[in-house]
């Protein structure tokens, strides 16, 4: 397995991603169109079912990879206020938001601690936490 760092640690999946993605999309507009050319025709019926049918396959989609990463976020939330308790007995600061604590994942626990500080001090964005660490910890579980 390749070294992660800041530059290669997302991950998209392109059959998903991209592929369905955009399959969907398209299927929604080509069966929109449909609707509008089958307006006062016998068809129209049937072509607001695929419509639908289409609009209910991409909130799908959508659910599909939104309601795991929200059980992620809980999970990294756990974890690293676990660690931070470990290290410093105290429970995190109620400031940090789950993308900064999501992005502190990736520090090393002798730079979790600075780092931490001035997250809060300076309010500092998931990418900038990310590009502030030294030494990545990788994490090759999240999808």
């Amino acid at each position: 397995m390749t070294v992660q760092n800041f530059a290669n640690h997302k991950r998209n999946v392109a059959g998903f991603h991209y592929l369905l993605g955009a399959m969907l999309i398209l299927g929604l507009i080509v069966s929109a169109v449909n609707v509008v050319m089958q307006w006062h025709t016998a068809n129209l019926m049937s072509a607001l079912l695929i419509m639908l049918l289409f609009g209910c396959c991409l909130l799908m989609g959508l659910f599909v990879r939104m309601f795991p990463l929200k059980a992620q976020d809980r999970a990294i939330r756990a974890e690293e206020g676990l660690r931070y308790f470990i290290l410093t007995r105290k429970p995190l600061d109620s400031r940090l938001t789950i993308a900064q604590i999501a992005a502190l994942r990736f520090a090393p626990d002798a730079e979790l601690i600075p780092l931490m500080e001035r997250v809060v001090a300076e309010n500092l964005s998931a990418s900038e936490i990310k590009q502030a660490i030294k030494n990545w910890r990788a994490d090759h579980h999240r999808v």
